[in-house]
């Protein structure tokens, strides 16, 4: 499995990115972690592979929404209303569980590229 992170950028406090996962072959559970500079990678949101149940860190509940579009094999992390302290490296990840939506790092085996957001006036 492989997969492909992209929709990173330069963008404004209180704006909106879309992130995106393409996956090839088959996927279950997918994830987005950031790591910030100097600081652990942390997890910020989850879907499991049928789509109905998710998980999101406490610091982007209400901000953030993930979805997935199983028909092109795509993860979307929607972020919203964004913060400087968002700022980070965001890597997507997937895990061999169909029906739950981890935030435990160690659940998950593939990891893509990650692709940088920045969040900065």
């Amino acid at each position: 499995v492989q997969l492909q992170a992209s929709g990173g950028g330069l963008v404004e406090p209180g704006g909106s990115l879309r992130l995106s996962c393409a996956a090839s072959g088959r996927t279950f559970g997918v994830g987005w972690f950031r790591q910030a500079p100097g600081k652990e990678r942390e997890f910020v949101a989850a879907i499991s592979g049928t789509g109905r149940n998710t998980d999101y860190a406490n610091s982007v509940k209400g901000r953030f929404l993930i979805s997935r579009d199983s028909a092109k094999s795509t993860v979307y992390l929607q972020m919203g209303d964004l913060k400087p302290e968002d700022t980070a490296v965001y890597y997507c990840a997937a895990t061999r569980s169909y029906t739950t939506a981890s935030s435990y790092r160690p659940d998950y085996v593939y990891w893509g590229q990650g692709t940088l957001v920045t969040v900065s006036s």
